[in-house]
């Protein structure tokens, strides 16, 4: 039986090091007690930005300096508590810079009312000031926001109340990170293990086709068993999105979570009409996972199981983190050089150990550090995909922060999923070279990135219409409960799967283990990325240096510019339905290579 790792078993050098941010938990109270005493002194500053522009000028830079602290802090408590969900201490920090936030919001909440009022013409002025060049983009988001920015006492209000609006996030990562218990199911060989969402993929993947259905089963039904907790909660979560939306005269809370990003509605319903029509190709490839599996009726829990193959990678993080420089390398000899610093300088949390979060992230808000990478690494592929996936956020985060001021460093979500999946693409593009000869390798690691295109592209964008519908049943005055959302849920599932999959009637509580819907209207940004990675990988690949220079800019740039724009300067233009279209065109390239294969092994 595998054996739970805990904290103190685990080598140090597989453990990040948080000393970097903070030399010890003494050094975070002394930075949180200066950023409550900082928020203090800039509310003060309330009703002096019509006194000049250097009083504007010195109002920015003190709210940047507060600001880089605070996120410095919030990291440090964030990760610490993930270490040990059930630790009080740091379930206690991690709390308190949440209820920070809110004060730190209070506190700066004056500014955006108070320039929107200066004389017309002021704010575009201090655009074009060299003065202002680190707070260009700053000032121009607040322009842009001028028909959704409230007088300053309203704002205040908002900012007061944003972390009781948080309070059901928080309160469903304490259930299924920490209260949650599943329970033991069927492991290999017939033995039990613990069952955890960490655990969850590698079994799916057992080739065991009853450990399989147990995990997938044995899950499903266990979240189902807090199914209205669960549905309160999200309902809670949506609310609040409407809540802050109208408030801010929107239309809706999918207008206000992409306006701020400068991301026309049209790309999400585009992305969503483009796969709708890239279904029948999914179905087709899944019609050839059932037969390579050789089961009479593809089910749910069979979606990630990989059928017998001589071909397998089993490396531990060590050999991992070599097979990532290799793949990488195209990226340049000082993309090398600079990631090759990641394992050895502890950036990264390597194992899985009770209690820890489960899941991967790279977290690079702390802004005068290195960033930081959390995995619960297993010695497969998916844990080397994932290692090359986190280290290109990693990268991301360390490029940004070196060439960006600390006001435009921070990346947006529609961007951040663009060098993480290139890198993945990378990765499979150098295994399959290094194994050109090997046709159980090229099985393998072709089915390796379909299953990632099925997951990515497929998968998040179905899960970006849940949370779609889901708002728009709350806006429309419809209850959430959890009858109705996992109704909704389960017919989503008939639509993308029901064409070569049994779709298990367990599949309708899916949606209550997916924390990604506690961030709204992120998840279509995995999909979006995932096709601009596609053709900027291709080009990567192709040896084209004009485009890797441009994606090496690309890294660059932080949030200088509108995320849009950003990825246009990297060579790919998301307006469009194009770039989506064209994955869509090479998944369906891919199946064939892949019938082909299987074909030619009989």
């Amino acid at each position: 039986m595998e054996k739970e790792l805990t904290r103190e078993t685990v080598d140090p050098r597989y453990t990040w090091d948080l000393t970097r941010i903070y030399a010890s938990d003494e050094a975070w109270e002394e930075a949180f007690a200066s950023v409550k005493a900082q928020a203090e002194a800039f509310a003060k500053r309330a009703g002096t930005l019509s006194h000049g522009r250097e009083a504007v000028l010195d109002a920015l830079a003190a709210m940047m300096r507060m600001d880089e602290t605070f996120f410095a802090l919030h990291a440090y408590a964030m990760m610490k508590n993930n270490e040990d969900s059930t630790n009080a201490k740091y379930q206690a920090m991690s709390d308190r810079a949440g209820t920070l936030a809110g004060v730190v919001a209070a506190a700066c909440s004056f500014m955006e009312p108070e320039l929107l009022a200066l004389e017309e013409g002021e704010i575009e002025k201090m655009i074009a000031d060299p003065a202002f060049a680190e707070y260009d983009r700053y000032l121009s988001g607040v322009l842009r926001m001028k028909a959704h920015t409230l007088t300053a006492s309203e704002e205040k209000l908002m900012a007061m109340a944003s972390d009781a609006c948080n309070a059901a996030a928080t309160a469903y990562e304490m259930l299924s990170y920490a209260d949650m218990n599943l329970g033991k199911t069927r492991g290999e060989n017939g033995e039990k293990v613990q069952l955890t969402d960490a655990r969850l993929l590698s079994l799916l993947s057992s080739k065991d086709r009853a450990v399989r259905k147990a995990a997938y089963t044995n899950i499903m039904n266990g979240y189902n068993k807090f199914g209205n907790t669960i549905a309160a909660t999200y309902a809670g979560q949506v609310k609040a999105d409407i809540f802050n939306s109208r408030a801010h005269r929107f239309e809706s809370s999918r207008q206000a979570a992409m306006f701020p990003d400068e991301i026309d509605e049209k790309v999400y319903d585009s992305l969503i009409e483009a796969v709708h029509g890239g279904i029948g190709t999914l179905n087709e490839y899944l019609s050839v996972k059932k037969e390579q599996l050789g089961v009479p009726v593809l089910h749910m829990y069979d979606l990630y199981a990989e059928a017998e193959n001589s071909f397998e990678i089993g490396m531990d993080v060590e050999e991992a983190f070599k097979v990532f420089l290799k793949a990488v390398k195209p990226l340049g000899e000082d993309y090398v050089k600079d990631a090759s610093r990641a394992l050895p300088e502890r950036w990264i949390d390597v194992y899985e150990t009770k209690n820890k979060r489960s899941g991967a992230y790279s977290c690079g808000s702390a802004y005068r550090t290195t960033p930081y990478v959390l995995l619960n690494h297993k010695n497969t592929y998916d844990g080397l995909s994932t290692l090359c996936h986190e280290m290109g956020h990693a990268m991301h985060s360390f490029y940004s922060n070196k060439n960006q001021p600390f006001a435009k460093a921070d990346y947006t979500i529609f961007v951040a999923e663009v060098a993480s999946t290139c890198n993945e693409i990378l990765l499979s593009e150098y295994l399959r070279k290094q194994y050109a000869g090997n046709k159980q390798a090229q099985i393998a690691l072709i089915g390796s990135l379909l299953q990632h295109f099925r997951t990515t592209v497929f998968r998040q964008t179905m899960f970006a219409e849940f949370e779609y519908k889901a708002h728009c049943m709350a806006e429309s005055g419809e209850s959430l409960t959890r009858d109705s959302l996992s109704a909704m849920y389960y017919d989503l599932n008939k639509l993308y799967y029901g064409g070569a999959c049994k779709v298990d009637r367990e599949v309708a509580y899916e949606w209550m283990r997916i924390p990604h819907f506690y961030n709204s209207f992120y998840v279509y940004k995995y999909a979006t990325s995932f096709c601009a990675a596609v053709t900027l990988s291709r080009g990567i690949l192709n040896g084209d240096k004009e485009k890797l220079a441009a994606y090496r800019r690309f890294l660059t740039l932080g949030g200088s510019m509108a995320p849009i724009e950003e990825l246009k300067v990297a060579g790919v233009d998301m307006s469009t339905p194009k770039p989506v279209c064209d994955a869509l065109d090479y998944f369906a390239e891919l199946v064939m290579q892949y019938q082909n294969l299987l074909s030619e092994e009989g």
